[in-house]
């Protein structure tokens, strides 16, 4: 399962890389705010920036909800750099974008995800990438894992090609679970993948080793 991390912070992005395990970074204008980059100059630079970071793909979200508007946001963002992932809401005009961009070879990411049906128009319209919200879906006393589940049926019966993206990862469980249940991508805050380097046995054994030399030595 590859490890995405979803934010626009450049230093939790550098921290995720420098620990070896990161494979790509997914990003949305909510997080963008929370960073305080505004503008589309600035976010515009901003993806440039973590491309610089990382090696592997970027989702960078379309603020267009009109299917003209996406395709020029989308082109526009395509051509900043290779890496770049379009990112596309889960609406019809969602839909239409998404199947233009994979006809030309652009990498999406289909996003806001809730449903096994829209996972399902996703897929065959091409998506590189197609993101259940699991957190979200787990607000509202509805099980997202089960959507997990659903999906990766759904994607080996027939064999398409999209990627399940677990996205609104809050947790190390989500991660494991995810795992466990096939997901291809999780993408969550810098937390939950550190979080799965920590065990208490860990760090008792480990003081315990460290104690033991010093006492031999």
């Amino acid at each position: 399962m590859k490890f995405f991390i979803d934010t626009a912070n450049l230093n939790d992005i550098a921290e995720a890389e420098a620990l070896g395990v990161l494979d790509g970074v997914t990003t949305n204008p909510s997080l963008m705010a929370k960073e305080g980059i505004t503008g589309v100059a600035n976010i515009l630079d901003h993806y440039k920036k973590i491309c610089d970071i990382v090696k592997g793909d970027v989702s960078a979200e379309v603020i267009a909800t009109d299917y003209d508007g996406m395709i020029e946001q989308g082109e526009e963002l395509a051509a900043l750099h290779s890496q770049i992932v379009v990112k596309l809401p889960m609406i019809a005009d969602g839909v239409k974008a998404c199947k233009y961009f994979s006809d030309k070879g652009i990498k999406t990411n289909m996003t806001l995800i809730f449903s096994a049906g829209q996972a399902l128009l996703a897929a065959k319209a091409g998506a590189t990438y197609v993101s259940p919200f699991l957190g979200r879906l787990d607000d509202i006393s509805t099980d997202g894992l089960n959507l997990i589940s659903e999906m990766r049926l759904i994607y080996d019966n027939y064999g398409f090609k999209s990627k399940i993206l677990a996205a609104s990862v809050r947790n190390t469980m989500h991660v494991i679970n995810c795992a466990k249940l096939g997901s291809d991508v999780m993408t969550g805050p810098l937390s939950s993948i550190t979080g799965l380097l920590k065990h208490p046995l860990t760090d008792s054994g480990l003081a315990q080793f460290l104690e033991d030399y010093k006492k031999g030595n």
